[in-house]
């Protein structure tokens, strides 16, 4: 039980920030409470809500968003979650959970390897 606590409030707060808490707890839920994949991400989803809107209301308060940057962006990624919303039923778990490591580990080796230009 406090181990699902600390889970949530670091994903949370990671969310928050906009470091992608949502890795965290998927791994969290898959490795540790055995759910399936597609389970871990359908909570994924649900947790996150209230943490994005919370976020989103004070990051735009503080006049982080650039909205007119932001659009494509939001444009996209709704065409993106209906393709993946179809895509899902064609999609084994097996290979859902390597595409999910295959990206985490591409991110990671980015965040390594590449030097950060500012």
């Amino acid at each position: 039980m406090i181990t699902d606590v600390i889970a949530g409030f670091i994903s949370g707060t990671l969310g928050a920030m906009g470091f992608g808490g949502g890795g965290v707890l998927i791994i969290y839920l898959t490795l540790y409470k055995n759910l399936p994949q597609l389970t871990a991400q359908g909570v994924n989803l649900i947790f996150f809500i209230p943490s994005a809107i919370i976020a989103l209301v004070k990051h735009n308060k503080n006049k982080l968003i650039e909205w007119n940057v932001s659009l494509p962006y939001i444009i996209c990624g709704i065409i993106g979650v209906t393709a993946g919303y179809f895509l899902i039923d064609f999609l084994d778990e097996t290979i859902l959970r390597k595409l999910f490591s295959l990206i985490l580990i591409t991110i990671g080796l980015k965040d390594l390897l590449i030097k950060d230009k500012k």
